[in-house]
């Protein structure tokens, strides 16, 4: 794997941004308070959805190796955030039968 280069950092931060600007700073706390459980959780929640599509997105830059998966794995808890959606995003995909759901926010979150 090639070290992370300047561009991904801009990525990076560009990414951090929209995080910012799409809510994911209210959604995250939902997503850890106690009364949260990712077995019962809503697909459709606000919090549940805006988090499988951000982290979605960034593991089909990954995928592509257009993002950094080392910088991307020091920067955030992937696994946790998938260990917390991760049973909605497959309740969606079993729903919809569309086993490409999220697919790569899964990827991403099995990936050492």
């Amino acid at each position: 794997m090639a070290a992370p280069t300047r561009e991904d950092a801009a990525l990076m931060i560009q990414i951090s941004q929209w995080m910012a600007s799409s809510g994911m700073n209210e959604a995250m706390p939902e997503l850890w308070a106690p009364d949260f459980d990712p077995e019962t959780a809503d697909p459709l929640s606000t919090p549940v959805r805006l988090t499988l599509g951000v982290f979605e997105t960034i593991g089909t830059l990954v995928k592509h190796d257009l993002l950094s998966r080392e910088l991307v794995k020091d920067w955030m808890w992937i696994e946790g955030i998938w260990g917390r959606v991760g049973p909605a995003a497959l309740k969606m995909r079993a729903d919809a039968g569309e086993p490409r759901l999220y697919e790569n926010f899964e990827a991403l979150a099995a990936q050492p």
